[in-house]
């Protein structure tokens, strides 16, 4: 048995972090030109109605106090130098602190993307094993062409026929929020029943690509040579299936978890919207539209950080799974 390479793994986390530091400055600063090309105006916004009776000199001067007057490059810079220090600015919008906004809302968009991934994980692992056992069978079939058929729609769309099917029509879920109406208190039941119709439309916006890579990987496993000779020394189909099959077949998923990332955070933010989950989604929509510039700089260098990590999991999962690959040299 030898042992795990803690020190390629280090090596290749330094390299990886050193890599995310001008990526992470190229994006805070294409998200600052973008919010300061953006037709909408943080001073309206900031003041709400009260905008619409002021004058301009009225106007002006909450710009300069607001600082939005200045160029963004100078914006950018200011909170930029503030960041590295652990200050992510004021959000105008939500008239609080940046970071306390992100920790009240990121646990929960938290939760909702690892229960929605392992579900689609495990899910996708059991279906594709099911369909790979017996290629061209009904049940491959049909878990193929279901497959397609949800990788084809768009998560808003299975996030409103659920509602309308379980919340409206079965009347056995909530359709939305994190506790029950008039609650001041999240418990554990409330949560995990206001929690299984966002995490399950989640999880079957990811299901496909999972089902269809196990599919494929353990399908071209069960054709090769190794696992054709311990068939042929009589191991039982279960053995030959998880014991070598499976493991070889799930490589090609572990690379699917990095790429995977992007799309599981969109379309987190396309279910918050939808099921009114108190996760990043709605402050992600108002800083965008208010052009909240540390508010938005901050949600984007957290969505790229997490997609950045997202590839680094992939790439050490890879590395320790598959003996041919060397962490040193990824």
């Amino acid at each position: 048995m030898t042992s795990l390479p803690w020190g390629a793994m280090a090596r290749l986390v330094a390299r990886r972090a050193l890599l995310a530091v001008p990526v992470l400055l190229a994006v805070t600063f294409g998200a600052f030109a973008l919010a300061a090309a953006s037709p909408f105006d943080p001073v309206k916004a900031y003041a709400g109605t009260a905008a619409l009776g002021a004058d301009r000199e009225t106007l002006d001067r909450l710009r300069e106090n607001l600082g939005v007057d200045r160029p963004f490059t100078a914006r950018w810079w200011e909170w930029l130098t503030s960041a590295a220090t652990g200050d992510l600015g004021h959000s105008g919008v939500m008239r609080q602190p940046v970071a306390e906004v992100i920790g009240e809302r990121l646990v929960w968009s938290v939760l909702l993307c690892a229960v929605a991934f392992a579900v689609a994980v495990l899910l996708g692992t059991v279906l594709g094993v099911l369909a790979a056992r017996r290629p061209g069978s009904p049940l491959d079939r049909a878990v193929t062409s279901l497959s397609y058929a949800l990788e084809a729609a768009p998560v808003f769309w299975i996030a409103l026929l659920a509602v309308w099917l379980f919340a409206l029509e079965l009347d056995v879920l909530p359709a939305g929020g994190l506790t029950d109406t008039g609650s001041e208190h999240v418990t554990a039941g409330q949560l995990l029943s206001h929690l299984v119709l966002p995490a399950g439309v989640l999880a079957v916006s990811q299901l496909p690509w999972f089902t269809l890579y196990v599919r494929q990987g353990v399908g071209d496993a069960l054709a090769e040579d190794p696992v054709r000779g311990a068939r042929a020394r009589g191991l039982s189909e279960r053995t030959v299936l998880l014991g070598h099959a499976l493991r070889s077949g799930l490589l090609p998923v572990l690379t699917l978890i990095g790429s995977r990332v992007p799309e599981l955070i969109t379309g987190a933010l396309l279910v918050e919207t939808v099921f009114s989950w108190p996760g990043i989604a709605a402050a992600t929509v108002e800083a965008a539209t208010a052009v909240d510039f540390p508010l938005l700089a901050a949600l984007t260098t957290l969505a790229t950080a997490a997609v950045l990590a997202g590839n680094l999991l992939a790439d050490l999962l890879y590395g320790l799974t598959d003996p041919r690959v060397k962490l040193s040299e990824m």
